[in-house]
């Protein structure tokens, strides 16, 4: 079966699953990934906080691990995104 079968079976809205399918389709051969919060919203035709809660569902179902990520400058970037 393919390997959204856990995610098919699981109790994660409807906004979860889109958002998941969303990361790994534009994840690396390692399941990271790294696209701003607003792209994924213009993308999916999603609300800038539809997304936030899809990925804190997703976080807290273990889905994906979220990681911080900043400029050199200490300014902050597009989070780094791996799917488990």
């Amino acid at each position: 079966m393919s390997y959204f079968q856990t995610i098919y079976q699981s109790d994660l809205s409807h906004r979860a699953r889109v958002v998941y399918m969303y990361l790994k389709d534009r994840s690396d051969r390692n399941g990271r990934c790294w696209p701003a919060i607003k792209t994924i919203a213009a993308e999916l035709g999603l609300s800038r906080s539809t997304v936030k809660r899809a990925l804190d569902d997703l976080c807290r179902a273990g889905f994906l691990v979220k990681e911080s990520r900043w400029r050199e400058n200490g300014g902050c970037t597009s989070n780094l995104y791996r799917l488990s």
